[in-house]
C-alpha cells in the first residue's frame, strides 16, 4: 500500500496549507462560505493523519492473537475519519451558515477570497491527480468504471481521499459561487447558503464513506469477478480436479479469507490427501491477496462450480 501512503501524505500537506489560508482568508474577509471550506479542510487534515494510522495500523499481518491479520483496522479507522468529516466539516458548516443566514455579517475583500479559492483549487487539484491517477489505473485492471471502482475497493484509504479530494474541488466552486453572488448583488444569503451546500456535501460524503466501511468490518463478500478468479487459481493447481464451495471474504484492503472444497486427482488414502490439501493451502497462502486458505474435500454428489474442470 505504499502508492496509497504517498497518496496520503500529499493530501495532507496540499489540505494543511489551503486549510492556514482558507483560515486566514475567512477571518480577513467574514466570509460565510470561507469559513466553511476552512473548516473542511482542517477536517480533512484530521482525516489524513487517521488515514495513515489505517494505512500502517491495516498492514499488520497474522499472528496468535489476530489470526486473520489487522487488515480491518484500516476500516476502523478510516470510519473514525469520516465522522470527523461529518462533525468537522459538515456540522460546523451547516450551523455556521444557518448562523450567518439569520445574522449575517458584512463581508470585505473579496479579492482575498478569491486569491486563496484559485490557490487552494491548484493545491487540491493536484492531490485529487495522484488518487485519480491511482484509481484509473486499478479500474483498468479490473475492467470497470473510475468511480465503481473506488465504490467498490476494499481499500478504504484510497477511496476516501479521492472521495475528499473532489468533495473539496466541489465545495471550491460552490464557495467561489457564493463570494461571488454575494459580491455581485450585495446580499449575504448566497454566501450562507454556499456555506450550508458545502455542509451537505460533506454530510452526503461522509455517510457514504461510513456506509462502505461499515459493510468491510462486518465481512464483506468479494465480487464475482474476484470469485472466478479464485476458483481459477485452485484449478490452476494440478491436483485440483473440481472446486463445489468458496466462500472468500475480505479481512483487509486487497487481502481475503478462503475457504473451499475441492475434489482432488485420483484416489489418494487418508494420510496423503491431508498432505496435498496443506501444501495447496501453503501455494494459495504465498499470493499476497489472500491472507489465510482453508481446504477441504468435496463429496462426489457436490455440483462443480462455474470455472471447474469437468468431473
Amino acid at each position: 500500500m505504499a502508492n496509497v501512503s504517498v497518496t496520503v501524505v500529499l493530501a495532507f500537506f496540499a489540505n494543511l496549507a489551503v486549510a492556514l489560508g482558507k483560515s486566514v482568508a475567512a477571518a480577513l474577509t467574514g466570509s460565510a462560505s470561507m469559513t466553511a471550506e476552512a473548516a473542511h479542510s482542517w477536517a480533512d487534515v484530521g482525516n489524513e493523519i487517521f488515514l495513515l494510522v489505517a494505512d500502517r495500523r491495516g498492514a499488520g499481518r497474522a499472528d496468535k492473537v489476530h489470526p486473520l491479520g489487522y487488515g480491518r483496522e484500516s476500516y476502523f479507522w478510516s470510519t473514525i475519519a469520516a465522522f470527523g468529516l461529518f462533525t468537522a466539516g459538515a456540522i460546523v458548516s451547516i450551523t455556521h451558515g444557518v448562523q450567518e443566514l439569520l445574522d449575517p455579517e458584512p463581508a470585505t475583500d473579496y479579492w482575498i477570497a478569491y486569491l486563496v479559492l484559485g490557490v487552494s483549487a491548484v493545491l487540491e487539484g493536484i492531490s485529487f491527480t495522484q488518487a485519480l491517477r491511482q484509481s484509473r489505473a486499478g479500474a483498468k485492471d479490473r475492467g470497470v468504471h473510475t468511480v465503481r471502482f473506488v465504490l467498490d475497493s476494499s481499500n478504504p484509504t484510497l477511496r476516501a481521499v479521492f472521495a475528499e479530494d473532489a468533495a473539496a474541488l466541489i465545495g471550491l466552486a460552490i464557495a467561489f459561487l457564493g463570494v461571488l453572488l454575494h459580491q455581485v448583488t450585495g446580499s449575504p444569503a448566497f454566501d450562507s447558503i454556499g456555506s450550508i451546500l458545502v455542509g451537505v456535501l460533506l454530510g452526503i460524503v461522509a455517510i457514504v464513506l461510513i456506509d462502505r466501511n461499515r459493510r468491510f468490518l462486518l465481512g464483506q463478500g468479494v465480487s464475482g469477478e474476484v470469485r472466478k478468479t479464485v476458483i481459477d487459481l485452485l484449478l490452476e493447481r494440478p491436483s485440483v480436479e473440481r472446486v463445489t464451495y468458496v466462500h472468500v471474504e475480505y479481512v483487509g484492503p486487497d487481502r481475503v479469507f478462503l475457504v473451499a472444497a475441492v475434489d482432488l486427482q485420483g484416489d489418494e488414502n487418508e494420510t496423503n490427501v491431508a498432505i496435498v490439501l496443506r501444501r495447496i493451502e501453503r501455494e494459495l497462502e504465498q499470493d499476497d491477496r489472500i491472507e489465510e486458505a482453508i481446504l477441504t474435500l468435496s463429496t462426489p454428489d457436490d455440483v462443480s462450480l462455474t470455472g471447474s474442470r469437468a468431473g
